[in-house]
């Protein structure tokens, strides 16, 4: 069985708050894109096989969050034995939430694979376990979210028209960093409700609060940002806590000429 893991970029991200569990309170909107990693299970007669092609996955294997999504349910449901094979596409470290993707479609893999019967509600529970973002991707749809990201409200939100250039220079950012260098704060103004207005307007109302200290870290970031919108950009940000930055052209206006470093990962993609 094959699976498309998808990308996401938020859409504002306001940090408000650190909880007494260590976690911080957030709110964001979540916009899947079209970039994919695949993954394929099948069964095997001994022992669990993890392999992977693509792009070189930094760190132990077994902290892979498509191991740690089979263990989960191995722990609950005794599954048997199988082999993972991962071709990873989204970059790392980039905010787009690729590992939190790959988590959540296993757990769907899994359950229709082994016949588990778990309704939405408890996938959603087992993909909280293994990362703040992953519930997002048991739903997969336009959502604001708030709480650690796993409180998700479905929203309307019509792109269609606009396409999505997505740039990552391949810096790595830990988002344990991230959070470490920002001071949460309340917003002016929920993105529940920045994101209703016209995208032309969002420039000067939607931020995301982890530009701050990135950009202040790595300038050339900041310079994707700039860059986007000297070239036509209705809205360019950071996504999580990068180090990918987007712009949203309207489709007429996606020929453009942008020159960038030939290493960095450069994509216009749609939403999904």
């Amino acid at each position: 069985m094959v699976v498309f893991p998808n990308a996401k970029i938020n859409l504002g991200l306001n940090i408000i708050e650190k909880r007494a569990d260590g976690f911080h309170n957030i709110e964001t909107v979540f916009l899947p894109i079209k970039i994919c990693d695949i993954v394929e299970i099948i069964s095997t007669k001994d022992e669990v096989v993890f392999t992977s092609t693509g792009l070189i996955i930094d760190g132990n294997v077994e902290n892979n969050l498509c191991l740690k999504a089979y263990y989960l349910l191995k722990k609950e449901f005794g599954l048997p034995p199988i082999k993972i094979h991962l071709h990873k596409v989204i970059p790392m470290g980039a905010g787009l939430g690729g590992g939190s993707a790959n988590a959540a479609f296993v757990l769907n893999l899994l359950n229709n694979k082994f016949q588990l019967n778990l309704t939405q509600k408890q996938l959603l529970n087992y993909a909280l376990q293994l990362g703040s973002d992953c519930p997002f991707f048991i739903l997969n749809k336009p959502a604001f979210a708030s709480s650690r990201g796993e409180e998700l409200q479905p929203i309307n939100l019509n792109l269609t028209a606009y396409k999505i250039l997505i740039i990552n220079p391949k810096i790595h950012i830990s988002t344990a960093w991230a959070f470490n260098n920002i001071t949460p704060q309340k917003p002016i103004q929920s993105i529940k409700n920045s994101i209703q207005l016209p995208i032309e307007d969002w420039k000067n109302n939607l931020v995301n609060d982890f530009e701050i200290p990135v950009f202040n870290s790595y300038p050339l970031i900041q310079n994707i940002k700039e860059v986007l919108y000297k070239n036509g950009a209705v809205y360019a940000s950071l996504t999580g806590s990068g180090s990918t930055v987007y712009g949203i052209f309207k489709k007429e206006k996606t020929l453009i000429n942008i020159e960038f470093n030939e290493n960095y990962f450069v994509q216009w993609v749609d939403v999904l």
